[in-house]
């Protein structure tokens, strides 16, 4: 077995017999621990959801640490269901109010209330000195961090992934001990999708604020979940124990380990001998050779994400829109899903989903293949083959590289001359430099509307903008639109231009297929697999 740099940590937990999975049992407590392989814990090397808003962050905090006022229903449809909020209300196109589930307890012991919901989505803690704005102005952010109180800084991600998940949040109004009142600077239909999105979990004003400092914080959290942090090694390993005074219950399991195996193989093994007991990240190939060991099964599929090719139109070559054209129309999207993924996912109609309901565009679709109409419109904007760098992770999205390989041909074929740029973080590959050009990503829906996606990513205060790798004055404007207009036929109007603007007529973005997720497990575990990235481990997804 070749475990890397991760056997001594593996090993450390002393674990199974090859092929026999064996479970710590605490003295006087029958409740099982469990390991997990995963490819990587946290892109920040830290706990906080407004700071770590990515794929690895959402599988380990939003079943297991982080939880919100409305929340999702993990193992059904994914839709909204009461959470840390019991009921809500409409009071107006701009306010919701809320009331909250008493006896909820904090991993310090403390009960949440009012107090902490408001602090939560405060100043100090989420926005800075960031106003609430209707108007879609891209959030600038300077320095390293943006002063809250002497000796702490609250460092400049977080204030702009707040602004993108809620810009225009004005105040939230403390009633009475469980009761809270949302105000936006603006009429927002989608409030209510925004408190069950990633980003407004509720932690405890206490912690916070005795904290040494923000990193300590961030790389422990006190919050209401069924497990709590007992351990945080940065790239190495993440162990949670169970918060018995969890408000829905005892939780099933004793201990949760999360471990950082960047290899393939090497998770697999791992799961094999008996090391762990769940494997994520499994990449469609490796399926069939898990499976056909009896004892093993995999579970999984598509989820609420979509993997994209993301453009910087200020890179000279692609200044012209008809060079991004030209790429989305070079790449044969079912060829990629039929060969990279033995046919477990599917080609989407643009960065939308089935779930967004009424607001579906469902007679959109990608950009076509047509190797002619790329060649046409390359030499149409007179491209002379002039290098364009396309930067990458390895393997951070399965089957990532191997995609990437496939691209880069497809895109010589109609004449683009793309090279490969193998970077080791998102800071390296986000740096603004002369070569940023071409780079891989993937866009979520964190709820059933599309400012959830399309507007929160790549609209004004989308990470392409604050990035600066992309404007268009009509999209920003439309965006602004979208997020403050009442009138439901309009908006999907409105949608539908967006698609046009930022996948044909200027690209910020080319969706290449809708992503999945794999996890193998052995079969006599009793545990169902989300259509998402977390993993439910609370008691209704667990049987002893």
């Amino acid at each position: 077995m070749i475990l890397s740099r991760r056997s001594t940590l593996l090993g450390a937990a002393g674990l199974g017999a090859a092929g026999l999975p064996r479970f710590a049992i605490a003295q006087g407590d029958q409740r099982r621990s469990i390991d997990i392989a995963v490819q990587k814990i946290s892109n920040s090397n830290t706990l906080e959801v407004l700071r770590e808003q990515s794929n690895v962050g959402e599988r380990i905090f939003f079943s297991s640490i982080w939880e919100g006022l409305i929340g999702r229903d993990w193992l059904g449809e994914l839709r909204a269901v009461p959470l840390l909020a019991t009921e809500w209300k409409r009071l107006s196109d701009s306010a919701v109010e809320l009331k909250l589930r008493p006896g909820v307890r904090f991993h310090n012991g403390d009960e949440m209330t009012a107090e902490d919901v408001a602090f939560s989505f405060g100043r100090e803690r989420m926005f800075g000195d960031t106003p609430a704005t209707a108007q879609g102005r891209t959030i600038a952010v300077k320095g390293e961090g943006i002063p809250t109180r002497a000796g702490r800084e609250l460092p400049a991600e977080v204030p702009a992934v707040a602004r993108r998940s809620w810009p225009a949040l004005e105040r939230v109004e403390v009633v009475d001990r469980y009761t809270v009142r949302f105000h936006n600077a603006s009429p927002d239909v989608t409030l209510e999708g925004r408190l069950a999105r990633y980003g407004s979990e509720i932690i405890s004003r206490r912690a916070y604020v005795e904290a040494p400092s923000w990193f300590d914080w961030a790389r422990k959290p006190v919050t209401t979940g069924p497990y709590m942090v007992a351990e945080f090694k940065p790239d190495q390993s993440l162990t949670l124990v169970a918060h018995d005074a969890y408000w829905g219950g005892r939780p099933p399991l004793k201990r949760i380990r999360f471990l950082e195996v960047p290899e393939v193989s090497a998770r697999i093994n791992a799961l094999r001998s008996g090391e762990v007991q769940f494997a994520c990240d499994i990449p469609p190939d490796q399926i069939p050779g898990i499976e056909s060991d009896a004892a093993y099964e995999v579970q999984g599929g598509t989820i609420l994400n979509h993997r994209l090719t993301v453009f910087d139109k200020n890179f000279p070559a692609l200044r012209d829109a008809r060079v991004r054209r030209a790429f989305t129309h070079a790449i044969d999207r079912q060829a990629i899903v039929d060969s990279l993924w033995s046919g477990r996912t599917v080609v989407p109609r643009g960065l939308q989903w089935d779930y967004y309901g009424d607001m579906f565009i469902a007679d959109w679709s990608v950009p076509k293949y047509d190797p002619a109409e790329a060649k046409r419109l390359l030499k149409e904007a007179g491209y002379k083959g002039e290098p364009i760098p396309y930067r990458l992770l390895n393997n951070y999205y399965t089957n990532q590289t191997p995609t990437a390989q496939v691209l880069v041909e497809m895109w010589s074929q109609v004449g683009l001359n793309v090279q490969i740029e193998m970077k080791e973080n998102w800071t390296q590959i986000l740096e603004r430099s002369p070569g940023r050009a071409v780079r891989d990503w993937s866009n979520s829906a964190p709820f059933n509307d599309p400012v959830s996606s399309l507007v929160a990513q790549h609209g004004p205060n989308g990470q392409q903008q604050q990035v600066g790798e992309y404007s268009n004055e009509e999209l920003n404007r439309l965006c602004v639109e979208l997020e403050t207009s009442t009138d439901r036929p309009r908006r999907k109007q409105v949608f539908r231009r967006l698609l046009e603007i930022a996948e044909r007529e200027d690209p910020a973005y080319t969706v290449l297929h809708q992503n999945a997720t794999f996890t193998a497990k052995r079969k006599d575990i009793r545990w169902k697999a989300a259509p998402a990235f977390a993993m439910e481990f609370r008691a209704n997804n667990w049987t002893a």
